[in-house]
């Protein structure tokens, strides 16, 4: 059997890991890493695969930016030739990106069967574009593999039958209970203590591209700034809209991270807030409180049983949730059901074993 695992963007990194080092340790050699280079960033990705421990792609389809449209239609182009070329038995995507439903669609239009790692998330907000990618992926995928049961009744109602579900756990999680404890390790930015500061996270277009909302947003943190050093790794779209909004002597912008320094940052950290999907998980297994400036979320299971609040981005909600955080104390961490730090394991079982094929 032959498969190409597909990835685009550095949260996806995160996910195919786990699944790469779970075919390798069942001496399953024929396994291609493709990356679309939606998203790529030499410096960055480099750092990502040395910090995740994953060998260099075996194709990189050099797609780069674009508009949705572009984006989208260069992935497919591009992966045609690749699933032509290497015939695989599986393609493989994982989370909600353009190259996501790219390759996923590109994949059954030539009869390849396909496999949709984090599968049922819904947000059910259609302004966002990866929740169109979710919904069509999942629409046209063979076997879905899904993270909690709130996505599994996603899917039952959307008509989705039995036979192509699979409640695996989470993948990400996966990865952060391999990496953690490095991640502890590593020093903290000079100046900061342990549980005596806050991170931001910001790069939503509903939260950045407009000055008026960004401004918002950043008096509210530099309220949080007043009672608590604030860490700032500020995403590139972020970086040009946010003038000097954000001079405070207690909130600090940085560069971008590779996953290891940010992952320790996060761990160690009294609060997140953030507009991101993932960090919403990670959080909740952490321990951590998470502000998620967001008006929903297609990761529920957070805010049900873990340490998620939805404040969308009005500033007064914001401070007020930052306050209750201060004045409370840090919760329990939390693991949902199966977020066990297996569930690659239990995905390369079913491609391996269970011998599914297309519904």
């Amino acid at each position: 059997m032959k498969y190409l695992l597909v990835a685009a963007a550095r949260p996806n990194f995160m996910k195919v890991a786990p699944i790469l080092e779970a075919f390798r340790a069942r001496g399953q050699e024929d396994v291609l890493l493709v990356h679309t280079g939606q998203h790529y960033d030499r410096r960055m990705s480099d750092e990502f695969f040395r910090d995740l421990r994953i060998p260099e792609p075996d194709i990189n389809l050099g797609v780069g930016s674009g508009s949705h449209a572009r984006q989208t239609a260069r992935v497919m182009v591009e992966f045609e030739d690749v699933c032509l070329a290497h015939r695989p038995d599986w393609v493989i995507v994982v989370g909600d990106v353009n190259s996501t439903l790219a390759c996923a669609l590109t994949a059954r239009k030539l009869g390849i069967p396909v496999a949709h790692v984090e599968a049922g998330l819904r947000s059910r907000d259609m302004s966002m574009p990866e929740e169109i990618n979710r919904l069509c992926t999942d629409a046209i995928a063979d076997l879905l593999f899904t993270t909690d049961r709130i996505s599994n009744e996603n899917l039952r109602r959307e008509g989705v039958p039995e036979s192509r579900i699979r409640f695996v756990g989470n993948t990400m999680i996966d990865t952060l209970t391999r990496h953690i404890d490095r991640a502890r390790q590593l020093p903290l930015p000079e100046g900061l203590e342990a549980g005596r500061y806050a991170v931001l996270t910001l790069h939503r277009p509903g939260n950045v591209d407009r000055q008026d909302v960004l401004d918002g947003i950043l008096a509210s943190v530099r309220g949080v700034a007043d009672r608590i050093p604030v860490v700032f790794p500020v995403h590139p779209r972020t970086a040009q809209r946010v003038n000097g909004n954000a001079e405070h002597p207690n909130l600090r912008l940085t560069e971008p991270m590779s996953y290891l320094p940010f992952l320790g940052l996060v761990a160690r950290s009294r609060m997140v807030l953030t507009d991101s999907g993932g960090i919403q998980e990670e959080t909740t297994v952490l321990g951590v409180p998470c502000i998620t400036m967001r008006p929903n979320t297609e990761r529920p299971i957070t805010c049900e049983i873990g340490t998620n609040v939805l404040v969308g981005n009005d500033p007064g909600r914001i401070r007020e949730a930052a306050a209750r955080v201060l004045h409370a104390e840090p919760p329990a961490p939390c693991r949902p059901e199966m977020w066990d730090g297996h569930a690659a394991e239990r995905i390369v079982h079913t491609l391996l074993h269970e011998n599914p094929v297309s519904c």
